[in-house]
């Protein structure tokens, strides 16, 4: 089961994300780090546990502030062996190819970002291998196309549900809503974001389905420790 920590960065720094409510987004407090520097952040999660994967949101870019283009080349320094995800708002071809400009990026394209199908399948036609789905939602509803959450004949081989008034809430996965998705995935490999608390939490999407998480809160909460992951990861 993969474990990914995510860093939400804005203006560069890590900010603590809280339901998806990005205006109320602050500098994030973490004894994994002395500073809110994401290179830093990098650091400490390197010492707690050697992932294979990192999840970046550059809410700039997200939020039409412009992408941060040093995030990606800062943090690979940091972590040459890990695969970086990024989402940074990309919403047609070219933007994506920017980012996967980059050999070490891999890119995340969230379906709130996305107008429509047509241009789900221009961006996923360079790089399949290279590009993850995120089906966003935001309480019962679905952000983005309808087509797209409708046909699993569309999606990559890796996807993420992303619940997003569950981020940093502290209120537990929506474990119906992925269970219902991986049922419909086959093959492909599911990702639960939003309201991982624990282990058991994690104990929980791996029952219905789910090939790993998204995790922030609870690595910085110290609600998941180094022994859990490390015997996760030995599954």
């Amino acid at each position: 089961m993969d474990i990914i920590p995510v860093l939400d960065v804005a203006h560069g720094q890590v900010v603590h994300a809280v339901e998806g409510k990005r205006s109320a987004y602050r500098p994030i407090e973490t004894p994994l780090a002395k500073s809110t520097e994401p290179a830093e952040l990098a650091r400490g999660l390197r010492a707690l546990f050697p992932f294979r994967k990192i999840y970046i949101a550059d809410l700039d870019g997200i939020e039409g502030r412009g992408r941060n283009t040093r995030l990606v080349p800062a943090l690979s320094q940091v972590l040459p062996h890990t695969e970086i995800w990024i989402d940074a708002g990309t919403g047609s071809r070219g933007a994506a190819r920017a980012v996967l400009a980059a050999p070490i990026a891999t890119l995340v394209v969230g379906s709130e970002s996305l107008e429509n199908v047509r241009v789900w399948h221009d961006i996923v036609a360079d790089a399949p291998s290279r590009t993850v789905l995120s089906l966003d939602f935001r309480g019962n509803e679905f952000m983005g196309p309808e087509a797209l959450f409708d046909d699993p004949t569309l999606w990559p081989a890796r996807v993420i549900v992303m619940t997003l008034d569950r981020v940093g809430s502290g209120g537990g996965p929506d474990v119906a809503r992925l269970q219902d998705i991986a049922s419909r995935a086959g093959s492909r490999r599911v990702y639960a974001a939003g309201g991982i608390r624990d282990r058991a939490d994690l104990d929980r999407i791996r029952a219905v389905g789910a090939a790993g998480a998204l995790v922030a809160s609870a690595l910085h909460a110290q609600k998941i420790t180094a022994g859990d992951l490390k015997e996760i990861a030995g599954r």
